[in-house]
């Protein structure tokens, strides 16, 4: 491998991981701040509140694997965390999810600037996630320029 291609390597490696973790630290960042006017609905129950910062526990946790490992397993967690918290966000955007169990019924049918921004930062985690584990761990086919 030339030097010239394992830079672009490199760049490329710590762009996937930049995107991934700016996306998953936004959506973290976000739904901590919100999550205490959410939890007032339910004080003393699981509440909207309380999945607010799981979410945030669980991005936080795929943004250091991500950014400490880097390999496939971290872009797993990556995208799991930021495709199931847009999954998440678009249903009880547009539909009204019923309680199942002790998590309570969730409906906001309104796009509020921080909701905006976090589906945007989960769509860029997710993307970028996904880049990542596909192109993590593959090698450099031989080529009449790299011989």
């Amino acid at each position: 491998m030339t030097r010239a291609l394992a830079g672009d390597r490199r760049l490329a490696d710590v762009a996937r991981r930049g995107l991934t973790a700016v996306g998953l630290l936004i959506d973290a960042v976000l739904h901590l701040q919100l999550a205490a006017n959410y939890q007032l609905a339910a004080p003393g129950g699981i509440g909207q509140g309380n999945l607010f910062r799981i979410e945030a526990a669980f991005a936080l946790l795929a943004l250091l694997l991500v950014l400490w490992q880097g390999s496939r397993t971290a872009y797993v967690a990556a995208f799991l965390v930021a495709a199931g918290g847009l999954a998440a966000l678009l249903a009880y955007r547009y539909y009204q999810v019923p309680a199942f169990g002790p998590i309570p019924a969730i409906y906001e049918p309104v796009w509020s600037f921080e909701k905006t921004l976090i589906a945007v930062a989960e769509t860029a985690a997710t993307a970028a996630a996904l880049v990542g584990y596909l192109q993590v761990g593959q090698s450099v086919r031989p080529t009449a320029a790299n011989h």
